[in-house]
């Protein structure tokens, strides 16, 4: 059997088509080749539109179908990874009332922090295991107030994976860990908060029915198929959201394990068997893919928004555009600490890590005489590092301590800089392996629909290509960069 997987990322959508016996990659293409759209009508505010996001996905389809033949007809499941976070309102048409408010919109901060007040931080961070924050709940709480006409169109909440499962399958369905990740599930009664939907005088109906993350969750429906290019009667097997799925295509899924990722936002992923949290919510907890009553499992994650788009925010706008393999070059001849450069990289909407806060990203010690682009190329990626050990710190408070990170070999940990810098400022041992998201899902549908027996049968595949282990010559240097960097980081915060 061949399985297919989706991950629908705010820049692009990916699909890759996996041989389930031998876990080889067979097929992989991304749309749009430029990064999709976001919507900002008003500062801090981030949408896209779902048919934009179903546009893309036929066509990494139609590119993957070309590259298989007549293989195509031997894919069997379909997995779904998606951007967390976002709200879809669709009609009893299952048609989208508007655009989706995507997980780096920052409108909603106010309305979860009213919650959190009403609620109090006991509930919350005990039951919640959260603050409402700026998350899916929170996000709908404003469109009941600011667009009550359409509010009272709304036949169903979603996800954005959701909405794609909706459209291949018919059926308005969601996660367990979709509804912990909506901060809408409370961990002590495992079932809806129900305070929480009564502050916000939510409908239960709105929510979607759950499913588990490994299930059988409908099948594509006939039209559909033939729109794909696929063979009918495919089931969808997997769903997650983009982090709780790249730990997973890490293998990440007993306690103590470790995931990261660096692509649109940078992010730290420990698995646990306990409720944490974090008093001041700056790193969130959710329910973990492989959670179940018996071996209850939850994710704790770091994110930080600002990390792809500060590096293409660069591209473009430093004179000549570079490949990121040639920004990398650059970057790496320059010594740690950017001869006193530095960038804090928090210029994508509110920070979670910053309790909320949008600070905007910020350049310091700039000497027109010394610096140059590679200087900025080599500070930006500093800067992201040091904010991943910023929220480490965090994450250890709450009982995450890693031994060793494992990541996939895709993104900002192509490069040898970032990579070194992320492993000699954290003290800790980098794992780089074969996947992505998009062949994480896929796996995951081949466990949700029965064709793998294990998780180990499931990542016989996965292959570790790379390890690097802290450069204990270099580690003083980045010390001294990093606590530069902090001082820049708490003038901010002041």
């Amino acid at each position: 059997m061949l399985l297919l997987g989706i991950d629908l990322g705010s820049s692009s959508v990916k699909v890759s088509v996996v041989d389930g016996e031998s876990g080889a990659c067979l097929a992989t293409a991304f749309h749009p080749a430029e990064e999709m759209k976001i919507i900002a009508e008003k500062p801090g505010w981030a949408e896209q539109d779902p048919d934009m996001w179903w546009t893309n996905l036929k066509a990494a389809i139609a590119d993957c179908n070309v590259q298989l033949g007549d293989a195509r007809h031997l894919i069997g499941a379909i997995g779904i990874s998606y951007q967390m976070h976002g709200l879809v309102i669709v009609d009893r048409e299952y048609r989208p009332l508007r655009p989706s408010i995507i997980w780096c919109d920052g409108r909603a901060v106010e309305y979860g922090e009213r919650a959190f007040r009403a609620l109090g931080n006991d509930l919350c961070l005990s039951r919640l295991l959260n603050s409402p924050g700026n998350f899916t709940a929170a996000k709908l709480a404003w469109v009941k107030e600011n667009e009550p006409d359409l509010f009272r169109k709304v036949y169903k909440i979603l996800l954005p994976g959701d909405y794609i499962a909706l459209r291949m399958t018919g059926l308005p369905l969601t996660t367990y860990s979709g509804l912990s990740e909506g901060i809408f599930w409370d961990f002590v009664r495992n079932d809806i908060s129900g305070e929480l939907m009564d502050f916000f005088e939510f409908d239960h109906s709105l929510l979607a029915d759950p499913v588990n993350s490994f299930s059988h969750q409908g099948d594509i429906t006939d039209s559909v198929a033939d729109e794909l290019g696929l063979p009918h009667g495919i089931t969808v097997s997997y769903r997650a959201g983009d982090q709780p799925n790249n730990a997973f295509s890490l293998n990440v899924l007993q306690p103590g394990e470790v995931a990261a990722t660096a692509g649109t936002s940078g992010v730290i992923y420990g698995v646990t068997d306990q409720r944490k949290f974090d008093q001041l919510s700056r790193v969130n907890t959710f329910l973990h893919v492989n959670h179940s009553a018996t071996s209850p499992r939850a994710g704790v994650l770091l994110c930080i928004n600002g990390t792809g788009i500060l590096n293409s925010w660069l591209r473009r706008n430093t004179g000549n555009i570079l490949s990121y393999n040639q920004m990398n070059e650059m970057a790496a001849k320059i010594k740690p600490g950017s001869e006193g450069l530095t960038i804090v990289p928090f210029g994508n909407g509110a920070e979670r890590i910053l309790e909320n806060r949008d600070v905007g990203a910020g350049i310091r010690g700039l000497n027109f005489n010394t610096h140059t682009n590679a200087h900025l190329y080599r500070a930006a990626q500093e800067g992201i590092v040091f904010s991943m050990r910023y929220g480490l710190d965090i994450m250890k408070e709450s009982g995450i301590v890693p031994s060793v990170i494992r990541a996939g070999s895709a993104n900002m940990f192509l490069s040898p800089l970032f990579r070194e810098a992320l492993s000699c400022i954290c003290g800790i041992r980098i794992d780089l392996y074969n996947t992505d998201g998009a062949v994480g899902a896929a796996r995951g549908a081949g466990i949700g629909c029965g064709y793998y027996k294990s998780d180990k049968e499931a990542f016989a595949g996965l292959r570790a290509v790379a390890s690097v282990e802290p450069d204990k010559s270099k580690a003083e240097e980045y010390e001294s960069a990093y606590n530069n960097w902090l001082g820049h980081l708490m003038t901010i915060l002041r």
